[in-house]
């Protein structure tokens, strides 16, 4: 049985208006499992009027910050409640571990507990003005409605930081969810829904690129687009916000560096290692995949990361003992075996992995692999894979260490292993990322920023910060003096 999804506009569930639909394959037996609409531009003009409308209804326009915050902790407690559930419709669209979709949608519902919080904590602010009896003061109001691009990968809490801090400070959403894997989404959808917000406010689209996501982010009334994505397709959303001057934040891909230097806690740094390229198959945008390790450890470090390599038990992502699943998509593994290939020709060492595991003739699985690299000009160092290979270099010198690892036009993401505090700040200093994780990897929160530097994009999400972007400054001045205004023809 193939399960059949609708899309969520102006309060109603519904299909595309020509009727025509996309398929969505589970990427552990190659086989569809859920149809979903393949939404027109005609559809998303319905969805965006819907949000627009709703900017200006009473139940929304009015409602007071502190009643959009407790309508997101309602959701938060859904998302909390049914975690079991959109974890097991995550794996089965992505391949994604079931353990691992279970722990991060729980977390998930902190971040909307996060914004939940915030909602009423935005203030304005009175200025010490250079002129007699004025009173000038700022008022921070919604910016309109948002456009918001996620893609299949991490997908809810990828949304969670885009709708919860564009509700939590009064806009409406459009979401529109990846044409590969929709499923998390459409059920997050019908939680806001159950949560009470009013019709319009949220609303989802489902579609190609073009004319879904064309259609979205060129749309005259959308006021801020929120996308994450390839910096290809960035590039078109940044030429369609030229259409509407839309406001844009990119949360795009990345090459990230691991830095192990001689004096870190090897065990750690290995651990580190396999956290950032075999953690959800290495299909992360903070996946670590260029690892630079001081030549005196390097094949002590290459061995212990190997040895787990080996160990990672590849399976049904639905199985409690597996630890490494599919890619996501037939595509995404026809590009990571070429670029291993390619690799291999034109100098890496293949320590361990390269092929397709023995045993797994269904989906779309591929081993955690391993190559040793003499530079960065193997492809495998300068691709975003999007797949469980990571590249090891060696580096001598800590000047060194840091020009290999800016040596790329991504900037997300970076780790540093040491046990020498002063040299781990000094390196983070100089490091172009817009994360930097120190004897750790991975580590998130809805209280700290994430976002990149260079072709990895422009904006944050998470934290106070990302709150501030979903809002405009409106500026009040308030002549408080008794005497009639001054002729404007008179100069004093």
């Amino acid at each position: 049985m193939i399960q059949t999804y609708q899309m969520y506009i102006d309060g109603h569930w519904c299909d595309a208006a020509d009727g025509s639909t996309l398929e969505s394959v589970n990427p552990a037996t190659g086989q569809a499992w859920c149809r979903f609409p393949n939404a027109s531009a005609a559809d998303v003009d319905r969805a965006v009027v819907a949000a627009h409308r709703a900017m200006t209804r009473d139940s929304w326009s009015r409602m007071t910050a502190t009643q959009r915050g407790k309508l997101l902790y309602r959701l938060a407690d859904l998302v909390g409640e049914r975690a079991d559930h959109l974890a097991e419709i995550e794996t089965r669209d992505t391949g994604k571990l079931m353990r691992e979709t279970r722990a991060q949608i729980r977390y998930v519902a902190e971040y909307f507990r996060y914004f939940a919080g915030a909602a009423d904590k935005l203030e304005g602010s009175t200025l010490p003005i250079d002129k007699p009896d004025m009173f000038v003061m700022t008022v921070r109001e919604p910016i309109g409605v948002v456009a918001a691009v996620v893609p299949w990968n991490s997908q809810l809490m990828l949304a969670a930081v885009k709708i919860g801090p564009a509700l939590a400070t009064g806009n409406a959403v459009v979401l529109k969810a990846s044409e590969h894997a929709p499923a998390p989404l459409l059920e997050l959808v019908k939680l806001c829904d159950e949560a009470g917000f009013p019709a319009g406010v949220v609303n989802i689209v489902t579609g190609l690129g073009d004319p879904c996501g064309k259609a979205l982010t060129i749309h005259p009334l959308v006021a801020r687009i929120a996308f994450t994505g390839g910096p290809a397709t960035a590039r078109h959303v940044i030429r369609n916000s030229a259409e509407n001057f839309a406001a844009v934040s990119l949360e795009l891909g990345g090459k990230s560096p691991i830095l192990v230097f001689a004096d870190a806690d090897l065990d750690s740094a290995a651990n580190g290692i396999v956290a950032g390229n075999f953690g959800g198959s290495g299909q992360s945008c903070v996946a670590g995949t260029r690892v630079f390790i001081q030549e005196e450890v390097f094949d002590q470090v290459l061995e212990k990361v190997a040895a787990r390599a080996r160990d990672i038990r590849i399976g049904d992502p639905l199985a409690a003992e597996t630890e490494m699943g599919p890619l996501a998509t037939r595509g995404q593994l026809t590009h990571v075996e070429s670029a291993v290939q390619r690799s291999l020709e034109n100098g890496a060492r293949l320590v361990h992995g390269g092929r397709r595991p023995a045993g797994q003739t269904d989906g779309w699985y591929y081993e955690p692999t391993i190559l040793a690299c003499p530079d960065q000009s193997i492809a495998s160092v300068r691709e975003e894979l999007f797949g469980p290979v990571l590249s090891a270099l060696r580096f001598k010198t800590e000047a060194e260490a840091v020009a290999l690892a800016n040596e790329t036009e991504f900037g997300l993401a970076a780790g540093i292993f040491s046990r020498d505090a002063a040299r781990s700040l000094r390196v983070m200093r100089q490091l172009r990322a817009g994360i930097v994780w120190i004897n750790t990897y991975r580590a998130v929160s809805p209280m700290a920023p994430f976002g990149g530097y260079k072709s990895s994009g422009s904006g944050r999400e998470a934290g106070m910060e990302s709150l501030l972007d979903y809002t405009r400054v409106k500026t009040v001045w308030l002549n408080t003096s008794t005497e009639p205004m001054g002729d404007p023809f008179i100069m004093r």
